[in-house]
């Protein structure tokens, strides 16, 4: 049987070899043609080939990311991609990154979801990954806002399962005094700090990763973070999974200078501001049921630039080019203020 899988191992490496020399062969191609190296469409459409053609007993789940780090190898031969992400390092938004993008790209930690856009505007990154909302605390604003005046586009999204963790150097709760983490963090972990630790005073840090790095400073006190950065910070589990609801996901975008292609199954997200009159939001959303185009996110932002004045967000199913969407698109133009295309990509 071990020879047998030694054999296997021979013919796939070989294989992996002539996948590599095709890819650099299509880098060169996209090179002259000045195309993006990154095509999250036909990432979705070899993402969807793979686990159709599996028929077990390997899971769905460790086919794709077997070929995440396969495609991730092989975009690092056609081009060396730099991913910005909302940082440091074990963050979320990092792990998000690679679940993404793989090992073998070079990750860029920044300090703010705005040094994040500044850095794929400045063209310091090819990519960036920002979270856009949670399945429990609703929409991250930041983000939203950012695109208001950007000149990026989404380029893809990606899902993260949210598993929070108590870290401590103490060795039980009895000793701790102090928690820090992130701010939603905390709202999303809220039922169980008032069960478990009522007393604990709650500190804000800018991300989970720095909450790891003061609390291993500190025997007295703990943070909320994820159980990799328990070993990173030298910090004990306290407890697992603390998190209120086990359905705790975050979206997460990738954003870059260039819209993606149509891949099959792709959504769209626009922004627009509506002139002031009675039903205009109405009118607005009837344009959508009119060609049958589910809206997958509605969310409201104030523009910033006159009272009561708002952005509204809307993720929809489809691609721009696709006709009913495109057909929608031209009314919004002709009845709102101002509309923005934020991109076309594959549904995470």
């Amino acid at each position: 049987l071990r020879k047998e899988i030694n054999n296997i191992d021979h013919r796939m490496i070989q294989l992996l070899s002539k996948r590599g020399q095709l890819s650099s062969a299509i880098g060169e191609i996209k090179k002259a043609r000045k195309q993006s190296v990154y095509s999250p469409g036909r990432e979705s459409v070899i993402y969807r080939m793979v686990t159709k053609d599996n028929k077990g007993p390997l899971a769905d789940e460790s086919i794709k990311a077997i070929y995440r780090e396969i495609m991730s190898a092989c975009i690092s031969l056609e081009h060396p991609l730099i991913i910005a992400y909302l940082g440091p390092e074990l963050t979320f938004t990092h792990q998000a990154s690679i679940k993404k993008f793989g090992v073998s790209v070079t990750y860029l930690s920044c300090n703010s979801i705005t040094d994040v856009f500044l850095e794929v505007e400045r063209g310091n990154a090819d990519y960036g990954v920002v979270p856009i909302e949670n399945s429990i605390e609703g929409a991250v604003s930041h983000t939203m806002d950012m695109f208001a005046g950007s000149p990026l586009m989404i380029c893809s999204e990606s899902y993260l399962r949210i598993r929070h963790d108590l870290l401590s150097r103490a060795g039980s709760m009895k000793s701790i005094k102090r928690i820090y983490s992130n701010p939603q963090v905390f709202s999303q972990c809220r039922v169980w700090i008032e069960k478990n630790l009522p007393r604990a005073k709650l500190k804000d840090s800018a991300s989970t990763a720095k909450a790891a790095e003061i609390a291993a400073r500190h025997p007295d006190s703990a943070c909320i973070a994820s159980g990799q950065a328990a070993g990173r910070y030298g910090l004990n589990v306290i407890a697992r999974s603390i998190e209120d609801s086990a359905d705790n996901v975050t979206r997460f975008l990738v954003i870059g200078r260039n819209m993606g292609r149509l891949s099959g199954n792709d959504k769209t997200s626009i922004m627009f501001s509506v002139k002031d009159k009675p039903g205009v939001l109405y009118d607005m959303l009837a344009s959508f049921k009119k060609e049958n185009i589910n809206l997958t996110k509605i969310e409201s932002r104030p523009s910033k630039l006159r009272a009561w004045k708002y952005y509204f967000f809307v993720d929809m199913d489809g691609h721009s080019k696709d006709k009913k969407v495109g057909k929608v698109l031209k009314k919004l133009q002709d009845k709102c203020d101002f509309v923005k295309l934020l991109g076309s990509y594959p549904k995470g």
